[in-house]
């Protein structure tokens, strides 16, 4: 895993221990423990907890889990992943949450343009797909503002909070100009 993805304005990093704050932050958003592993209202130790399991994410085959913080200070802004599943057959997905503090702020669609960077380094990758339900009109900005482009509408196509829900598709594909690294090199 690349130790840092560097922006302008925000970094990907791994997690610390005190990011614990915005990973409670969030926690207590009322949609973002129901499309994840991070328990509703988490205290202290549970988002500790959460914490080290995105360090494993990786090893576990997963994909990469990466803090999203300011370039400035180091402060903790929201997590991005990059999801590997169905990399052999050079598809990725990738997901974020931005804390509530930091919403609006493009930290979001900064990270995923570097996110979608890394990706074009790692041999297999050709695309990068994002899954937002319909209502949800910052991620779709936030997607859009990156440079994904939405494909359709899949109906009833992932199960959220215990319910079935219809998801949007956006997807970035690699660029003509970027060439797939060879496996074997």
């Amino acid at each position: 895993m690349p130790e840092r993805l560097q922006g302008a304005t925000v970094v990907l990093r791994p997690f610390r221990d005190d990011d614990a704050g915005m990973a409670q932050r969030l926690a207590r958003d009322p949609y973002v423990p129901l499309t994840g592993t991070l328990p509703a209202g988490a205290t202290e130790d549970e988002a500790l907890r959460w914490i080290e399991r995105q360090h494993g994410r990786l090893g576990e085959g997963v994909g990469w889990s990466f803090a999203i913080a300011d370039a400035v200070d180091g402060r903790a802004l929201g997590q991005i992943g990059l999801w590997a599943r169905s990399l052999r057959d050079g598809r990725l997905t990738a997901g974020y949450a931005v804390d509530p503090s930091a919403r609006g702020s493009g930290a979001a669609s900064v990270a995923l343009r570097l996110v979608s960077d890394f990706a074009w380094t790692l041999p297999g990758a050709h695309r990068i797909e994002l899954f937002i339900e319909p209502w949800n009109t910052a991620s779709i900005r936030t997607a859009e503002h990156a440079g994904f482009h939405r494909e359709g509408l899949l109906r009833s196509h992932q199960v959220i909070g215990g319910e079935r829900r219809d998801m949007l598709l956006y997807a970035l594909l690699r660029p003509d100009d970027c060439e797939a690294p060879r496996p074997d090199a």
